[in-house]
Formats: C-alpha cells, structure tokens, sequence
C-alpha cells in the first residue's frame, strides 16, 4: 500500500465534526513539516560513518529519537554531543529538502492569534528543531519538548505527559489533541491520556490505523481553526477523516 492511499472498503471521507480542546500537541517531523527526503541523505552519511547500511536505520528510525537507534546500532556514538551536532547540520546541508506539510502553517498562524496553547514535542533534538524552524520561517512555540527532555523517547509517554505539563493541562478532565504521523507517537499520545490525530505523511494508512487514533486524514489540511473558547482552548473543525465506504 502506498502512502496516502485508503485501505481496502475505507476513504478518506467522514463528513466534518467539531471538537474542543484545551490545548495541542504536535509532532514536528511528518506533521509540520516534511523532510523525508533531507533524512534519507543525512543516514545514508551516517550510516557511511558507523558502517550501517542506511536502509537498516531508515526501516526503524521515523518518530523515534536518533540516539534510541544508535544504542542499538552503534553505541559508541549515543551520546547527545554527538546526536546534537549531527542532527545540527541536517537543516543547514539539506535545508530545500524540507516542505511544509499542506495545513499546518496556517493552523499555527490561527492558534497564535486566538493565544491557543501550544506545544512541540518531537523526537528530534533541539538543534533540528530550531534549525528547521529557521529554515522555513515556521513559528516557535512557547514550550519545545524535544529528545534530551525525557529519558525515554516514544512510544513512551513521558514527552506527551510532560508536554501536558508544560501547557498546564495535566489535571484530568483536560481535553489535549497531539497531532501525529508515526504510529510510535500515535501510541505514546494515547497512552498519555490524549485524543490523536493521526496524518497519513509518512507511513500506510493502515500502520497510522493500527496505532489507534482517534482520527485519520491525509494531513492538516482536514482540520482548521472554527473559534476559540474562553479560558484558552479551541473548537476544531476535522473533515475527510478515514471511515469505511458506505455501502
């Protein structure tokens, strides 16, 4: 199955619903921005470095943090001195390989502007994430949760759970969408207690439903802004979300 593509007796076609939230949580890579191609590069020089054919590294590295992958396949190097610098050069030496992904830009502008909250929280590490959003003029959140915030990268879910923290939203009965792509963040979202949004960007429909969102769309595109609540939370509006072919 090729990405973007329905299962079999399924369509991107759920008619739109409005959701409230407190607050959102966004992956960065496969949910902001695309760099797919840019990482392709930067483990094929990897891989050149730590003698790993990069197509071993390709196959288990999305959604999860570079140093989780190279304590399996090259422990010498798992250290955040050396995962920070190479991560750093990533948007500097593959910068135009980088896309926004279709919606998100224009989601952003419209949570700042109704002071929605907000956060990143990404497997990549600072110096990719800031040098990304640099790169593509993207808007910086107040709150960056990023690799070296957590001891555990996803699926765990302590960087969503923290992510909550930092919004003020951890209470129960507090309503948090985290916006993913990459079924490891898909499953550390919902096991930190919060609604997913899963976008098809960067795995099959099926791998993104098999994680169990709550939603699925083909990117930001589907969702917008529809008003702001009082107290700081959002009406969402989600459409053309997978559902199954009516009969």
């Amino acid at each position: 199955m090729e990405i973007g593509e329905p299962p079999s007796g399924m369509e991107f076609a759920a008619p739109p619903v409005n959701v409230t939230f407190d607050g959102l949580l966004f992956d960065m890579d496969g949910t902001i921005i695309d760099s797919t191609a840019a990482v392709v590069k930067h483990w094929e020089s990897v891989g050149s470095e730590i003698g790993v054919e990069p197509e071993v590294i390709l196959q288990t590295s999305h959604g999860r943090r570079s140093i989780d992958i190279l304590r399996i396949l090259a422990p010498e190097k798992a250290n955040w001195a050396y995962v920070q610098h190479m991560e750093g050069l990533l948007p500097k030496l593959h910068g135009a390989d980088a896309v926004e992904i279709p919606g998100a830009r224009a989601l952003l502008a419209d949570l700042i502007a109704h002071n929605v909250p907000w956060a990143i929280v990404t497997s990549g590490t600072v110096p990719l994430v800031t040098g990304w959003l640099n790169v593509l003029a993207l808007p910086a959140p107040e709150h960056l949760i990023t690799a070296e915030s957590v001891e555990n990268g996803k699926p765990d879910p302590a960087c969503y759970a923290l992510g909550r923290e930092r919004l003020d939203l951890a209470a129960e009965g507090k309503q948090v969408l985290v916006l993913e792509d990459s079924p490891a963040g898909i499953r550390a979202g919902k096991a930190a207690g919060c609604k997913v949004l899963g976008l098809v960007t960067s795995h099959t429909a099926e791998q993104v439903l098999s994680a169990g969102p709550d939603w699925v769309v083909l990117d930001l595109a589907s969702v917008r802004m529809v008003s702001a609540v009082d107290g700081g939370g959002v009406t969402l509006e989600i459409r053309d979300a997978l559902v199954p072919k009516a009969a």
